[in-house]
C-alpha cells in the first residue's frame, strides 16, 4: 500500500502541518482525527489497516489530517472566544489548502468524502455542511453535533456557525441544500459504552425536516465509543460509496 507523508507551513493557521496519504487511485476520503489526536492517529489505531482492501483496489485514497483541536476546543486556558476563532481558522486550512492539496494529488478534481469519530465525526460533518459545494458527502461516527458541548456555555457567531444543530434548522439557501442532498451523508453510532446516540437521532431529524437524505445508523448496544466500533463501521459504510 503506498503512504505518503507530506507537510507544509499553513498561512491560516502559521504552523507547520502534516498529511498522510494512504492509495494510488479512486476518489479522497479526508480523515479528521479524534480528540487532541495527530494525522496517524487512524493508522496507528489500525482503522487503516480495516480499509486496506479498498486502498488496495484502488477505490479510494485516504487523506489524515492534523487535528487543532489541543489549540482549540480542549484547550482550558485559552478563552471560549479564541477557542471559536482557532476553528474558524480550521476551517480555513481545510478549504483553502488540504482540498487543493487533494486535487493536485490525485491530478484532477475528485469526489471528497469527509469521516471522522468522536471529535472527528464533528469536523468531518460540519464541513460538508458548510461547504456541500466542495465535498461530496460525510461518514459521521459516534458524534455530537452541537458544538455547544464543548464551549461551556459559550456562544457567538463563530460558534453558531460551527454547531450543525443550530445553523442548520435555518439554512434556507436553495443551491446549497441542493448540494447538500446530493451528497452521500451516512450518520453512524453505537449504543454502548459512552455512546451518544440522540446526538445522531437529532441531526438526522434536523435533515429530514430540510429534505436532505441521508442514512441514519445506529449499531448495537454492544458497540461502545472506542476504536473496535469504527473499525468496524468504516470499511462496512464504504462498501457503500460509489462514484
Amino acid at each position: 500500500m503506498s503512504r505518503e507523508i507530506h507537510r507544509w507551513y499553513s498561512p491560516n493557521l502559521n504552523k507547520d502541518m502534516e498529511i498522510v496519504v494512504y492509495g494510488t487511485y479512486g476518489y479522497a476520503l479526508l480523515m479528521f482525527p479524534t480528540a487532541a489526536a495527530d494525522f496517524l492517529e487512524y493508522e496507528r489505531f489500525h482503522l487503516i489497516d480495516s480499509i486496506s482492501l479498498f486502498l488496495a483496489q484502488g477505490r479510494l485514497k485516504a487523506f489524515s489530517i492534523n487535528s487543532i483541536n489541543s489549540e482549540s476546543w480542549l484547550n482550558n486556558s485559552m478563552h471560549p472566544a479564541q477557542k471559536a476563532i482557532r476553528h474558524q481558522q480550521y476551517n480555513r486550512y481545510v478549504v483553502e489548502e488540504v482540498v487543493p492539496f487533494i486535487h493536485a494529488h490525485c491530478k484532477g478534481l475528485v469526489p471528497i468524502i469527509t469521516t471522522g469519530a468522536s471529535l472527528g465525526a464533528l469536523h468531518a460533518a460540519n464541513n460538508f455542511f458548510r461547504r456541500p459545494d466542495i465535498f461530496s458527502g460525510t461518514i459521521a461516527m459516534s458524534g455530537s453535533y452541537d458544538l455547544k458541548s464543548y464551549t461551556k456555555g459559550y456562544y457567538d457567531d463563530n460558534v453558531y456557525f460551527n454547531s450543525p444543530v443550530d445553523y442548520l434548522p435555518h439554512w434556507n439557501d436553495d443551491y446549497m441544500l441542493n448540494q447538500m442532498r446530493k451528497g452521500k451523508i451516512i450518520i453512524a453510532s453505537g449504543q454502548g459504552a459512552y455512546e451518544d446516540p440522540d446526538a445522531s437521532r437529532r441531526l438526522s431529524d434536523i435533515l429530514n425536516a430540510k429534505g436532505v437524505r441521508h442514512w441514519l445508523d445506529l449499531w448495537g448496544y454492544d458497540m461502545p465509543h472506542d476504536w473496535p466500533t469504527w473499525r468496524k463501521m468504516l470499511p462496512y459504510f464504504l462498501d457503500f460509496i460509489k462514484f
